[in-house]
């Protein structure tokens, strides 16, 4: 049975201002408890099904505070619809420098106000997928470490180096050269360039694209072009991201 306390501190987690109090965050779904278990980030706490931690005792960890919970408690005191597994409570990681110079032959993302946490975490996924350094977000961002966010990124969320910065500002300060890539309609076709993973890819919020300040920065432009018999207004900011980052990876 989950105590009293630990489900209050629990339930506090679904909250940014909490999460930041407290320097945890909550991750859901036997999966991502699984991809947390096998990752440097620190568990401070498991609740389990008893069936969950039949089918996993060698995986959990020795001396790791856990609770044996009810499916209906775990469901409860998380957000997913239902939960049959697991539900953890893990330390929001340290921030890694993020270094002045980008790496030799290394591409980040940098996502301006992109605000739907469905989308950071798909976009925190395919930065996994393609092996970026890591993810700049912009203070207007969904937070990284928000339950949806956490489950959209499917594991990625615990290898993913995640850095907050005013693009406006970071951006400029780059070493002279560093291309900044950004989506635009008047930019250059993707499919007829050869591009290399080098540099920082900026994308905006599906609504409003990138911020007047930090579109000023771009120093090339990529176009997406449309089918001859497409409809769509536009891309989602996720998909727009995947059809760039392939173009950058296609001939690696």
């Amino acid at each position: 049975m989950v105590s009293k306390a630990l489900g209050k501190y629990v339930q506090s987690l679904h909250q940014k201002k909490y999460r930041q109090r407290h320097g945890a965050f909550l991750v859901e779904g036997g999966k991502s408890v699984l991809e947390l278990l096998s990752s440097d980030l620190e568990t401070e706490h498991l609740l389990l099904t008893a069936d969950f931690a039949a089918q996993h005792r060698t995986q959990l960890p020795p001396g790791l505070p856990l609770t044996v919970a009810t499916e209906y408690e775990l469901t409860q005191l998380g957000t997913l619809a239902t939960n049959t597994t697991a539900l953890a409570v893990a330390r929001l990681p340290p921030e890694k420098l993020l270094p002045p110079t980008l790496p030799q032959g290394a591409l980040l993302l940098a996502l301006d106000e992109v605000r739907d946490p469905g989308n950071l975490g798909t976009l925190l996924r395919l930065a996994d997928w393609y092996g970026l350094p890591g993810v700049v977000l912009s203070p207007g961002c969904a937070d990284a470490y928000s339950p949806k966010t956490v489950a959209a990124t499917m594991g990625a969320f615990a290898r993913v180096r995640v850095w907050e910065r005013d693009l406006a500002a970071w951006l400029p300060a780059l070493p002279a050269g560093t291309d900044i890539f950004g989506a635009d309609l008047a930019g250059e076709n993707v499919h007829r360039l050869a591009l290399r993973p080098t540099g920082v890819l900026v994308m905006g919020s599906e609504s409003h694209g990138l911020t007047p300040a930090v579109e000023a920065c771009l120093t090339r432009r990529l176009h997406i072009p449309r089918g001859a018999s497409g409809g769509a207004e536009s891309l989602n900011v996720a998909i727009s991201a995947a059809i760039l980052l392939d173009n950058f990876f296609r001939n690696q």
